[in-house]
């Protein structure tokens, strides 16, 4: 399933998810100018679990790939799938949350799901990279936050593409249960140290909705209730109709 949009507008301009999407660009690009010395690159700046596991008790620990992993990804396919799910949920999920908690929120839901993946595969000595952990937790948010939302979704099934809208609650449920299994499995078969990393997938999506839940309990009409400087008019038109300005 491919989403293509959803259907709930926003209210402000998502500058910040444009931003995200941006630098995500921008280092990708930075990524192939590296030529041969791509896999350095990709070691000095993408997220190894051993190395961290080991760090954690000597001087080889470090911070810096929690970040800079979440910007690096492994191909266009990777990029460009990351990016659309980050287009879509993303402007809504900023809308409702505010940029500054925004950003917040998109970081540590990439921290999250690479702790997860790390408890899942400390041995692993392959580089984690892509913006994927932190989008699931947009994802995560965005079911909280909007689910009556729907979203227009290319079916693939086989050689035939059919274009369905389909809840968001439904879109992203099934997204989850699939991360959710096909963790299960690899850990089972491979002992989760190669491949995609659907525990971080898991863990991103997880703290998603624990972030959105609180956005909830913190929001008004769709706007952070502590960042509405402007007090709330209640409107009554000719026709009779309220709305609040």
């Amino acid at each position: 399933m491919i989403p293509l949009k959803d259907n709930i507008p926003s209210e402000r301009i998502p500058f910040i998810n444009y931003i995200l999407i941006g630098l995500n660009v921008i280092v990708f690009f930075i990524e192939l100018a590296q030529g041969q010395q791509i896999n350095d690159f990709i070691n000095r700046f993408g997220l190894i679990p051993s190395l961290v596991t080991a760090g954690i008790h000597g001087p080889r620990y470090e911070i810096l790939p929690f970040f800079t992993s979440m910007f690096l990804h492994g191909g266009w396919m990777h990029i460009i799938g990351n990016m659309l799910f980050l287009w879509i949920f993303g402007d809504n999920v900023e809308d409702r949350m505010g940029h500054f908690f925004y950003v917040l929120f998109y970081l540590g839901s990439g921290i999250g799901a690479s702790l997860l993946h790390i408890a899942t595969a400390p041995g692993s000595t392959i580089p984690t990279v892509g913006a994927s952990g932190a989008i699931a937790g947009v994802m995560g948010a965005y079911l909280v936050l909007y689910p009556r939302a729907r979203v227009l979704t290319a079916v693939i099934i086989i050689y035939i593409i059919r274009m369905m809208e389909i809840p968001a609650i439904v879109f992203l449920g099934l997204w989850f249960l699939m991360q959710f299994i096909m963790g299960v499995a690899t850990a089972a078969s491979t002992g989760a140290t190669g491949g995609i990393a659907f525990w971080a997938h898991v863990g991103g999506f997880l703290v998603g909705l624990v972030g959105g839940g609180i956005a909830k309990l913190f929001t008004r009409g769709g706007r952070p209730k502590r960042l509405s400087k402007r007090p709330r008019v209640e409107v009554i038109t000719k026709e009779g109709k309220r709305y609040w300005h």
